[in-house]
């Protein structure tokens, strides 16, 4: 589960610092497909976060929520959540190559996350919150690699990076609640004290390396 259950004196701390800041939340901006489209997949824990860091990208026209990576045909939030499944929560890009490449999408995936942690992201623990990067051919598997690469070289952090590298097979969406779930819910806790500062850090900094959308 989300940890929506945080420790409840966390929040009677956070909240005693005033309300959060009014922010626009990018949401998808169609559901007809844009010519030439293509799709990446990509998993880096709460998928709530990830929705939001690759619809808040310029020539991204839709990020959904669901879930991947696993072998469980029927997957649903409440299985997904036990670690059973294999599944890890996922997003499904849908984004303008002419606009944005795949080696930028990698990139926004490797900064708005920690690609150290295994089976966890932040508060999230479990192997549905580890971080997967799907290559659909070994054009994009190489992008992939030769980023971890490069971060690696980099020294930018301390641990390894453990983010798997998977060849893509199937994506099932999860269910119509976790869409848009934070530009719907945005007084949640969760989405309050963790997705919305989380994707905040990412674009202050990220400001130059990456094209927001206003």
């Amino acid at each position: 589960m989300h940890k929506i259950l945080f420790i409840s004196a966390c929040f009677v701390l956070l909240a005693a610092c005033g309300q959060s800041q009014q922010v626009n939340i990018p949401v998808k901006e169609s559901d007809k497909p844009s010519p030439n489209e293509a799709v990446a997949d990509f998993s880096e824990g709460c998928f709530w976060h990830a929705e939001i860091v690759f619809q808040s990208l310029v020539g991204v026209r839709d990020a959904v929520s669901g879930y991947a990576g696993g072998t469980d045909k029927h997957p649903d939030y409440e299985k997904v959540c036990t670690g059973t499944t294999g599944h890890a929560e996922t997003v499904q890009v849908y984004y303008d190559p002419s606009k944005i490449s795949y080696a930028t999408l990698v990139k926004a995936f490797f900064a708005s996350m920690d690609p150290t942690e295994l089976n966890r992201q932040g508060p999230d623990e479990g192997t549905q919150y580890r971080s997967i990067a799907f290559y659909r051919n070994d054009q994009e598997k190489a992008t992939i690699e030769t980023e971890i690469a490069r971060l690696t070289a980099s020294k930018k952090y301390s641990g390894k990076i453990v983010t798997q590298v998977l060849p893509y097979t199937a994506f099932y969406p999860a269910e119509a609640y976790h869409q848009e779930y934070i530009r719907n819910h945005p007084g949640n806790p969760y989405v309050e004290h963790v997705s919305i500062p989380d994707w905040l850090e990412f674009k202050k900094d990220n400001g130059t390396a990456f094209h927001f959308k206003p």
